[in-house]
């Protein structure tokens, strides 16, 4: 069993950056690979970001290639989704999500633990 938190979600002008976290307690968390989702409302999850579980890989969203960054720190437990340049596209909530499926994947099906979100809102 493996406990997903997220936290560092707010209120930013566009523009702006935000730093999401994610720490997870339960079994190893290094043998996982991690996601990254968002939801906006109205509108169904989809991929952000994802990170292997060693050797980091890492996949992108097109919509979000270039401004964010999914990076992890195995010793904290720790992954982290570094968001720059916002914009109020990117208003959602954002989850984390941890798969045993070693590679990065937007495959929501493959994610067997989840967080329970932070929401993230751009201002224009």
């Amino acid at each position: 069993q493996v406990q997903l938190v997220e936290s560092g979600g707010g209120l930013v002008q566009a523009g702006g950056s935000l730093r999401l976290s994610c720490a997870a307690s339960g079994r190893t968390f290094s043998s996982y690979a991690m996601g990254w989702f968002r939801q906006a409302p109205g509108k169904e999850r989809e991929f952000v970001a994802a990170i292997s579980w060693s050797h980091p890989s890492t996949g992108y969203a097109a919509s979000v290639k270039g401004r964010f960054t999914i990076s992890r720190d195995n010793a904290k437990n720790t992954v982290y989704l570094q968001m720059n340049s916002l914009k109020p596209e990117d208003t959602a909530v954002y989850y984390c999500a941890a798969t045993s499926v070693g590679v990065p994947s937007e495959l929501q099906a493959i994610y067997k633990y989840w967080g329970q979100g932070t929401q993230v809102t751009v201002s224009s």
